[in-house]
């Protein structure tokens, strides 16, 4: 090997294991990643950043955008709202969730269309009166197999069609896809529903209309501000500052009017009842320096902490959300965005650690009081998706169906080969920004930077594995097993190396590391570079067997109320299926 090359290995080795310790995100690791191999020599420093311009980038850029204003437009949303109704048997209920959130994430990014399935699978569970961790996780997949179908259905397919189009002048089409991702999303959704939530752990856990995922009756405390106090006349603010952002005002009586959700700048008056939510520590601490006299346990229900200006709503952090690694105490919830943080849970385990000092992860359930015209956009701007609300309308009621048409119009003008896909669907999302179905504020928010600066730093690597013959150095133990097996062997070790690199890092980025090996791998063989290609995209989006490969599963661990290893008991299977059904249909629509 050449110097240039062990610099290459050497530094994507140690992305490697950054990627799987989980403690930086991935954008960051990628930007090291490149910095690194700039400062080696490795990617010249003139060509650092061509990535962020890439037409890989900017049409994953633009998909995501799209995304958001397809979930705000009406018809997606009557469409979600109807599969409310779901009856009959379990696994029929399955079928009809799965099989929709294929359906959308085909043409959406994979997470919006969990986002939009997500409160209608954990409503339908509760109807049924049986637990979210069978169907949550069967969603989820779902959402990553529908992806297969379309070019624009993940972000993998469009690095895959990246490479295509440099290796033979040509891209793969809207729909090349199709033929091998519809046949394994088939099969695939077919098992989720008829045979994968069966292997599932039953454990209640997730937002219902009738049953919280976090019980808050045992920690609401009424106590009354005395005359005597040296607070009355204080901000209620100083109260919650005095516990260290601990505890949550839900509610103040006064003079037999209960206002909920009570401003932190109200001024306190003698005799004032403070309906807080607080553990003992927290609790004790308001008594004692506020000279607070204590009333008795709250006969309180969550029913009871929502008004026509109040409500509560369940969300979910995702990963990337500016909530993550801070606390509620240094984001300061109440004085700056107006919630009530009520209480959370981790791994459908509720917490009973002290609220103001717990750090938040990925994944993590929050229950939050606000004002519910507010809600929508206070939950956009902490990066926090919405489960369900009691009553509460969490997305516009203005949707059109105008978006759709913009995006069927986009999608004719790919197939048509009338405009490249980075310019066709920027434009539709210019014109969903004009009918009104994107705020132009959303379309900054929507954006999941961490994946467009994911990409756009890991291309410039990924062609240097072809520029240092990294890729051909990679591609010669696969060669050396061509020799004596069969081609469709090296091709199904191909995708299995893919799937699990896929486990352990971003589905993006595997794409971008493995589709030059791939290539390398056919020119050795002397076979076409499509079905290898073809390989690592399938490989890259079955991401089944750990909830850190990809956004979806980790966005469904928190409420499902998962563990690490429940994705092994339906995603190994599944990705063993994958395997016996994508290779002999990758051979059959694209021969070596």
């Amino acid at each position: 090997m050449t110097t240039e090359q062990v610099l290459l290995f050497a530094i994507l080795g140690v992305a490697l294991l950054l990627f799987a310790w989980g403690r930086l995100r991935y954008d960051l690791v990628a930007m090291l990643a490149l910095l690194a191999a700039v400062v080696l020599g490795v990617v010249p420093a003139e060509g650092a950043f061509d990535g962020f311009g890439h037409p890989a980038v900017i049409t994953v850029a633009a998909i995501l955008i799209l995304s958001r204003a397809l979930r705000n437009s009406a018809l997606i949303d009557v469409a979600a709202r109807l599969l409310g109704n779901l009856g009959g048997r379990p696994s029929v209920q399955v079928l009809g969730l799965a099989a929709t959130t294929a359906v959308f994430s085909a043409f959406m990014n994979n997470v919006g269309a969990l986002a939009l399935m997500l409160p209608v699978a954990l409503a339908v569970a509760n109807g049924a009166k049986r637990p979210a961790s069978e169907v949550l996780m069967p969603i989820s997949f779902a959402s990553l197999l529908g992806g297969l179908t379309t070019l624009i259905g993940t972000p993998p397919n469009i690095v895959i069609a990246s490479f295509r189009a440099g290796e033979r002048g040509e891209p793969f089409g809207m729909f090349d896809f199709a033929p091998v991702g519809l046949t394994v999303a088939l099969v695939g959704v077919a098992f989720v529903a008829l045979v994968g939530w069966r292997l599932l752990p039953k454990r209640i856990a997730g937002q219902t209309s009738e049953k919280p995922l976090v019980d808050i009756e045992d920690y609401v405390t009424e106590v009354r501000l005395p005359a005597k106090s040296d607070y009355v006349g204080r901000r209620l603010t100083e109260i919650e500052t005095l516990a260290k952002a601990d505890l949550s005002v839900v509610a103040l009586v006064r003079n037999d009017d209960r206002i909920l959700a009570p401003s932190g700048f109200v001024r306190l008056q003698a005799g004032d009842i403070l309906v807080l939510e607080a553990d003992a520590d927290a609790l004790q601490l308001v008594l004692d320096k506020a000279e607070l006299e204590l009333v008795g346990a709250a006969d309180i229900s969550a029913g009871d902490l929502r008004s026509e200006r109040v409500g509560l709503v369940e969300a979910v952090i995702v990963p990337g959300s500016r909530m993550e690694g801070r606390t509620a105490r240094s984001m300061r919830l109440h004085t700056r965005f107006g919630l009530n943080l009520l209480a959370f849970a981790r791994q459908g385990e509720e917490q009973h650690e002290r609220l103001g000092q717990v750090r938040f992860a990925a994944g993590d359930v929050l229950l939050l009081q606000g004002e519910r015209e507010a809600m929508p956009d206070v939950l956009a701007a902490l990066g926090c998706l919405p489960l369900a609300g009691r009553d509460l309308q969490l997305r516009r009621r203005d949707g059109s169906p105008w978006t759709l048409l913009i995006f069927l119009a986009a999608i004719g003008t790919v197939v048509a080969g009338l405009l490249p896909p980075q310019i066709a669907f920027i434009g539709a999302a210019i014109g969903a920004l004009a009918v009104g179905d994107l705020h132009l504020r959303e379309l900054y928010e929507t954006v999941e930077w961490p994946v467009i600066v994911l990409l756009g730093a890991l291309i410039p690597v990924g062609l240097a594995l072809e520029t240092t013959g990294g890729s051909a150095t990679v591609a010669h133990p696969l060669l050396q097993l061509g020799a004596y097996a069969p081609a469709w062997v090296v091709l199904g070790l191909l995708m299995i190396v893919t799937m699990l690199l896929s486990d352990i890092m971003n589905n993006a980025a595997t794409a971008v590391l493995m589709a030059p090996i791939g290539i390398e791998v056919a020119q050795g063989l002397g076979a076409s570079v499509d079905p290898f290609l073809m390989a690592v995209a399938i490989g890259a989006s079955s991401t089944y067997l750990t909830p850190i490969g990809h956004q979806s599963n980790l966005l469904v661990m928190g409420p499902g109320g998962y563990r690490f290893y429940d994705y092994w008991r339906m995603g190994l299977p599944l990705d063993l299926l994958i395997v016996a059904i994508g290779l002999p249909a990758i051979l059959l629509f694209w021969p070596l």
